[in-house]
């Protein structure tokens, strides 16, 4: 299989990166197997569900960033779950964490959200972590749709857990507004969950049309991810995307 693109600028001011998306269970796992899987990827930007929102989770999810090179972008508690973290790399214009209505009974949902540059491309990036009920979760696609034009940015990239397959409302909702990385370019595996039996896709990026996907799947012979830390990690397995964003 043939490695994803590296991360560059080029002399236009377009960018590629790298964009991974991950459900990291809290931090429940192997935190250390979880911090090689995310370094081997090599991403721009780390996309996480499940971090961890209760006792000290600023610290654990501190820890998480500097294990694997990364920063705290946004997110973790104050979004119910969803993180953003980022390399060295991107410029960061602005953050916002954004908590969901609440439907009683259910859990919190909360999308975390940023506005970042790299070289002269101006992207919009979201996190999410979809309802388990169909109906909530189909409404919770559309407002993810609304929040990621609300940004302001020409382009952008969103990505999580969705709770659904790729046959079920609202992941249908968001691939008609939106790209489906793994279906424009399918890279690595397919399915994300369970790391034990992977047989479902129900975590994914997506992007907005004007980007360019060059690979997108679950990097699973991307060189320094070892089958055993993918098992060790989470119950979740990750996605990698690289994009080509056009400057602004």
């Amino acid at each position: 299989m043939a490695l994803l693109p590296d991360s560059a600028t080029e002399p236009d001011g377009s960018a590629t990166i790298r964009v991974l998306s991950y459900n990291i269970r809290s931090m429940r796992d192997d935190t250390a197997a979880l911090a090689r899987v995310i370094t081997a990827c090599a991403p721009d930007l780390v996309l996480l569900q499940e971090a961890p929102r209760f006792f000290r989770w600023r610290k654990k999810l501190a820890r998480l960033a500097a294990a694997s090179g990364q920063v705290i972008l946004t997110g973790g508690g104050t979004a119910a779950g969803p993180a953003i973290l980022c390399g060295l790399r991107a410029t960061v214009e602005r953050t916002e964490d954004v908590l969901l209505p609440l439907t009683p009974g259910l859990h919190r949902r909360g999308f975390a959200t940023a506005v970042v540059r790299f070289g002269g491309a101006r992207l919009g990036v979201l996190s999410c972590h979809l309802s388990l009920q169909r109906e909530e979760r189909y409404d919770q696609g559309g407002m993810l749709l609304d929040r990621l034009a609300g940004l302001g940015t020409e382009h952008a990239v969103a990505g999580g857990d969705l709770n659904e397959r790729p046959d079920g409302p609202a992941f249908r909702r968001l691939a008609a507004g939106l790209t489906d990385c793994r279906t424009a370019a399918p890279w690595g595996g397919e399915f994300t969950s369970t790391p034990a039996d992977p047989h479902q896709r129900i975590d994914a990026i997506f992007a907005t049309k004007g980007i360019e996907v060059l690979g997108c799947g679950v990097p699973l012979d991307q060189p320094g991810v070892r089958e055993a830390d993918l098992r060790a990690a989470s119950d979740h397995l990750p996605v990698l995307a690289a994009l080509r964003v056009p400057a602004a």
